[in-house]
């Protein structure tokens, strides 16, 4: 793999600034946004004057421990616009999430909003090792969702020629990159082992493709996921992290130089910790759930959100910002089975450590006799595995997932192909328990 590590004299100043003017900024920033929301929008003057504080009660950036939290049911109980900040037609772009566990949540940008979001995700596609006039070929779904328009206004900022093939049409996705021989590659991780799956179809040899880095995020994957598509395609592979309410991709990313957590912009987004349980901010280094709040947004200013991402604040070491940790989970996609906490990633990081299972999984959750049970839905790594290899690799993860985590799963092994291809997130859990 080629060394992407940028020129020093390319970074942001405030990229490599002291963590004394860092927090300078932050905390002159961050008493704007305080105003600015309980200004502007009428949830968080009452959610504030309910807790009983004030923005004039903001002097030190621990201050900021005393303001309620924001969470997403407060976002789709003010659907459509009632979060806004600014008059409607000062908002020049709109997005929203899906909707498919409940009502939307709408998220708007300001001309401002929209600058400030291209100079992040360019900062952080620069820090993935891109450089003016290189190409993206940006496999993100284009639409409400902020991926890929996102990444597109962030390439827009830095130069990049950009190819917006969004999502889907797999074998399309191939050809393209084998024609146009782009540089980097933005997509989920989970999508491109499809991607990396349909090259082997057309008979390609994936390590012989143009691309260089992959950019990865909108869901959790694990270091031994990162290895396997390094190894797969001879490129690098870096996180990024972000999300609609905050401000969408870009809200933090790995540098390539490095690969040891994503530095968070924090001139942009303001970082804790906390305990999931008690809502306490946690020491630093310590695992908990992680809270953004905005420190110059304008048309959706967001105060303490709470995104359930399970992770841990870092010291900077690339750029002097902090970093967060790979994300592990999430608070609520755990799953609670028989007392004993179950996360994805966990599984994955098992499957990934044996070679006759391909990394692609679901984890389907029945109660059959009021009792919860999980079985693991995965299958072969390639046609050529034989039954005794099959049988062996399904008692294998059966008992390392005993070891591991604690509980007993059942473990199916299909053939190649068996578990459905994710175009996006993937699903991982089909729950199929009966509702209360």
């Amino acid at each position: 793999m080629k060394d992407l590590t940028p020129a020093r004299s390319s970074l942001d100043p405030i990229e490599i600034a002291s963590r004394d003017e860092i927090t300078a900024l932050q905390l002159e920033r961050l008493k704007w946004s305080l105003r600015h929301a309980y200004d502007n929008v009428p949830f968080y003057r009452q959610s504030f004057d309910a807790t009983g504080v004030h923005p004039d009660d903001l002097h030190s950036l621990s201050d900021l421990a005393k303001f309620p939290f924001t969470v997403k049911t407060d976002l789709r109980d003010n659907y459509p616009f009632g979060m806004f900040a600014v008059p409607r037609d000062q908002v020049k772009r709109i997005h929203a999430s899906s909707g498919t566990t409940g009502q939307p949540t709408v998220v708007g940008y300001t001309k401002n909003d929209l600058k400030n979001w291209g100079n992040v995700v360019a900062r952080s596609l620069r820090a993935a090792g891109m450089r003016p006039g290189d190409m993206l070929h940006n496999a993100y779904g284009y639409g409400l969702f902020t991926g890929g328009l996102g990444i597109h206004l962030g390439a827009d900022a830095l130069g990049l020629s950009t190819v917006p093939i969004s999502g889907g049409m797999t074998p399309r996705q191939v050809r393209l990159i084998e024609d146009f021989k782009p540089k980097g590659i933005t997509v989920t991780p989970s999508y491109a082992l499809s991607v990396l799956d349909e090259f082997h179809v057309q008979g390609l040899d994936p390590r012989a493709c143009s691309l260089e880095v992959g950019i990865f995020g909108a869901e959790p994957w694990t270091n031994a996921m990162r290895l396997e598509i390094e190894q797969a395609f001879d490129m690098h592979a870096v996180d990024i992290y972000g999300l609609s309410e905050v401000i969408g991709p870009g809200v933090s990313m790995e540098c390539v130089e490095s690969k040891d957590g994503l530095h968070i912009w924090e001139d942009h987004f303001y970082p804790e910790i906390i305990n999931p349980e008690t809502g306490e901010v946690v020491e630093e280094g310590e695992r908990g759930e992680l809270v953004f709040t905005s420190l110059t947004k304008e048309a959706f200013p967001i105060i303490r959100y709470r995104t359930r991402d399970l992770t841990r604040l870092l010291a900077g070491t690339a750029r002097s910002m902090r970093r967060m940790e790979k994300v592990t989970g999430r608070s609520d996609d755990m799953i609670i089975l028989r007392g004993v906490n179950v996360f994805p990633t966990q599984i994955e990081e098992l499957l990934m450590q044996i070679p006759a299972l391909a990394p692609h999984f679901q984890i389907e959750l029945t109660r059959p006799d009021r009792m919860d049970k999980m079985r693991i839905l995965t299958e072969v790594a390639d046609a050529s595995v034989s039954d005794a290899s099959r049988s062996d690799a399904t008692a294998q993860l059966a008992a390392a997932i005993k070891q591991s985590v604690g509980i007993s799963a059942g473990v199916a092994v299909g053939d190649v192909g068996a578990v459905p291809r994710s175009e996006g997130k993937a699903v991982r859990i089909l729950d199929k328990r009966p509702k209360a």
